[in-house]
């Protein structure tokens, strides 16, 4: 059984995270899965939009304590070891922001520390009704500090400290009104809710949003002005594409768009 699981319907890729029984831990099998997937998703034209998901009752559970504890106790994977794990998270973590296509979490149940940062660190989320977001490390002495990263760039500092301080869940339905998730849905609901906004996702000329996505997060920490400055320039580069010149043309003449993806 493959500890994640990577199922594709035309331009939607649906990965799933396959190890229920450790609640879909990041251990280290499961970060050279995704890893893996990552890197190939990258470099595959023919998928538009990528869904992450979790097997069992839960979407996350955040690193693999039992694991970590090994690492800990091996005389040879001391500091060393747990450096490379928090690097190997954190370059898993940046390949989904630099990946072109949109990432959408596909979230249930519980998304803990690390699981909560995946969540955060995903272009869109939508949640089940009664599942809970939480950085919980600190009710274990573990301050959740990689998570952290995600989470403040997500929700309001205050919030974010609050979450991280007192190791409290918080529910979907407050992640929302926060902004860790765009919207939440009945449980039955909540593959066919992610499956529309994925397939609305991938009708969209795929050009313009990778391109789009790149731009996002490279603005988003620049000064103002510097900000106009760099997608100005994106802006002008991507009139200069001739599917965009068809989608305006399309637009004035009130027709489909004839994209040639």
């Amino acid at each position: 059984m493959a500890i994640l699981e990577r199922n594709d319907t035309g331009a939607i890729a649906r990965l799933k995270m396959n190890a229920p029984e450790r609640l879909n831990a990041l251990s280290d099998e499961m970060l050279a899965a995704l890893q893996a997937e990552l890197d190939a998703l990258r470099d595959d034209n023919s998928i538009r939009v990528v869904i992450l998901s979790g097997a069992g009752k839960a979407f996350c559970a955040g690193h693999d304590l039992k694991q970590m504890t090994q690492g800990r106790q091996a005389s040879d994977r001391g500091l060393s070891y747990f450096q490379d794990l928090f690097d190997r998270c954190a370059k898993m973590m940046l390949s989904i922001q630099s990946l072109p296509q949109p990432v959408i979490a596909q979230t249930h149940g519980i998304a803990t520390a690390a699981g909560c940062q995946l969540v955060a660190t995903c272009d869109m989320a939508i949640a089940a009704e009664g599942t809970r977001f939480g950085v919980n490390g600190v009710n274990i002495g573990l301050f959740c500090s990689t998570p952290m990263v995600a989470l403040s760039r997500n929700i309001p500092r205050k919030q974010a400290f609050e979450m991280l301080t007192t190791g409290d869940f918080i529910s979907a339905e407050r992640a929302a009104e926060l902004g860790l998730v765009n919207r939440v849905v009945p449980e039955n609901l909540l593959a066919e809710e992610t499956d529309t906004l994925a397939e609305k996702l991938a009708a969209k000329l795929s050009s313009a949003v990778k391109i789009g996505k790149t731009a996002f997060y490279q603005q988003v920490n620049m000064p103002v002005d510097q900000a106009y400055a760099y997608t100005a320039e994106v802006m002008a580069q991507n009139m200069m594409d001739r599917n965009t010149e068809e989608g305006i043309s399309a637009f004035i003449e009130k027709r489909p768009p004839n994209w040639h993806q």
